[in-house]
């Protein structure tokens, strides 16, 4: 009987967080099921995207932070 693979166990294969032997494992797994290759294809893609994401303050916001600071004697920014 194999193991049951969940997504947790596809995350931690991604980041290398996982056994060898599971490794080798889930590998055999990829191959013979569709349906959980198909999952990891997906989650490669989204944290491919997840990566690409660059987040920024609006104007609004570092203003409204500058302006707390300068209130309250910090330091300038």
């Amino acid at each position: 009987m194999t193991k049951p693979f969940t997504p947790n166990d596809l995350v931690r294969y991604i980041y290398q967080e996982m056994p060898e032997v599971e490794q080798e494992l889930l590998m055999q797994a990829l191959r013979s099921d569709e349906s959980l290759m198909q999952e990891y294809v997906e989650m490669l893609s989204t944290i491919e995207q997840l990566n690409q994401v660059r987040l920024q303050p609006s104007e609004r916001i570092v203003k409204a932070i500058k302006e707390m600071a300068h209130s309250t004697g910090l330091q300038r920014v």
